[in-house]
């Protein structure tokens, strides 16, 4: 949202809860000097009341508090918030106490009287290990969501030209908004520009609009507090705050319903989001990709997709062709895609030159998810190299052959035989016993048939 380069790490929300006024006070104005905001409380009881209502990243509590001690604290606290992390700060240290602190987690066990040195160290390295954790959180979700290859494949005119977009605006922090039809590799592209842009060594969070039930989407997306709903039983962190100085993508976002288009219009406004049940804003410093396959120009027009949020969104536009746009790369795609499933030589041969004819030219109305189904079912079917027609899927020919149907125009029964015949043969490099076995029919009355097709070619 901010341009990368000028980021800063933002200060934690820290509540701190003591019953000495001067320790209050003290507290109150250097906290703020080590860049963090605080709210102070003279006792565990409002300390406990302040968790239930606001979010915080660090928790300092004294030990000896009138109405409720700090353990007692930290025990609420990690039923309230458990994702916040915990300092003691006593004056009566002991062997007890402190092993009670760690068996609730606390980070760190600190004594009176304490430099300020020494407590802006250990928030230094409390933010150390928040930022930690939620990286961590990042990439367990990237593997839930199996990633898969980043790397684009394509050396025609049209995949040039969108790596020379994605070079362009990767390096900068500007909103994209990437368009295609389903399957042709929009999160390709959006994990692209992550890769090339400046905060690659930051999350990127990939999110499906369209996958999402529409009474989980604002949990998903911006978290939750314990309580906030029915099931609610622990609080959690949405994935604007888990792509926090990373990227997030928002892909089908043509799907989002009208009520979360405006609260996703205000996030990307502002930067701030707020966790279901909670009245405390969290900032978030996130770069926002989005991609769909739909019109959402039209969309607007039918008063499906808020046009603030179009205007929002589309402030650098990629559009991705489709594979039947780009047929001279499906060779080194079905290589590529084929290496993912068998190991081969360097200069091993994977596909017979008609069954790469036929891949050239299929119109792939799946695109590139639809071809990846195809060489994944012949890397399995086939014993050896080089892929032939039947490995390929059942029906694959047919497929395309219902296609130069339609598109010839009428025809009689024998130009349909002869077709079906030609398309057998092409696959199967000019075999005349192997088009046969394909079609059902006797080698003689192949035969028979190309005779008869020649003779009234020729009486024409």
């Amino acid at each position: 949202m901010s341009n990368a380069k000028s980021r800063k790490a933002a200060g934690m929300r820290i509540l701190f809860a003591d019953d000495e006024p001067n320790l209050q006070e003290l507290m109150r104005m250097e906290l703020p000097r080590m860049g963090h905001s605080v709210k102070v409380c003279r006792d565990g009881i409002s300390a406990v009341a302040a968790l239930k209502k606001q979010t915080f990243d660090c928790l300092i509590v004294d030990l000896d508090m009138p109405g409720m001690n700090g353990i007692d604290v930290l025990a609420k606290a990690r039923e309230i918030r458990p994702e916040v992390e915990a300092i003691i700060y006593t004056g009566k240290p002991s062997q007890e106490s402190a092993i009670e602190a760690l068996r609730h987690q606390a980070f760190e066990y600190l004594t009176k009287p304490c430099r300020l040195s020494e407590l802006a160290s250990t928030l230094g390295r409390v933010d150390e290990r928040r930022r930690f954790k939620r990286l961590v959180s990042a990439l367990e979700y990237r593997l839930q969501r199996s990633e898969g290859d980043s790397e684009l494949i394509g050396e025609s005119r049209e995949m040039d030209r969108v790596k020379t977009l994605i070079g362009k605006v990767a390096p900068t922090d500007s909103t994209v908004l990437i368009r295609g039809e389903t399957g042709c590799g929009k999160e390709l592209v959006a994990r692209s520009l992550h890769r090339q842009g400046l905060r690659s060594d930051s999350p990127i969070v990939s999110v499906n609009c369209g996958a999402l039930p529409e009474n989980l989407i604002e949990s998903e997306l911006f978290g939750h507090c314990r309580g906030a709903f029915t099931g609610a039983d622990q609080s959690r962190t949405g994935l604007f705050e888990v792509a926090d100085g990373g990227t997030i993508f928002l892909d089908e976002i043509g799907e989002l319903p009208l009520a979360m288009q405006a609260k996703l219009l205000r996030v990307l406004e502002s930067g701030d989001i707020r966790r279901l049940g909670d009245n405390q804003t969290i900032q978030v410093d996130v770069r926002v990709i989005c991609a769909t396959h739909r019109n959402i120009e039209k969309m607007v027009e039918e008063g499906q997709f808020r046009e603030d949020l179009m205007f929002r969104i589309n402030t650098f536009e990629i559009l991705v062709p489709s594979l039947r746009e780009r047929p001279e790369d499906i060779p080194q795609l079905a290589m590529h895609l084929f290496k993912r499933h068998r190991a081969t030589g360097s200069d091993e041969k994977m596909f017979t030159d008609s069954v790469m004819q036929e891949l050239q030219s299929h119109q792939w109305p799946g695109n590139v998810r639809e071809l990846a189904n195809v060489i994944e079912h012949a890397a399995i079917l086939c014993e050896e190299l080089p892929i032939d027609s039947k490995d390929l899927p059942k029906g694959f020919g047919n497929r395309q052959l219902r296609k130069e149907i339609r598109d010839a125009g009428p025809m009689t029964l024998r130009d349909l035989e002869m077709l079906a015949i030609k398309r057998a043969m092409d696959r199967h490099d000019g075999s005349k016993p192997d088009a046969a076995e394909e079609l059902g029919v006797s080698l003689k009355t192949l035969y028979n048939k190309l005779n008869s097709s020649e003779e009234r070619r020729n009486a024409a």
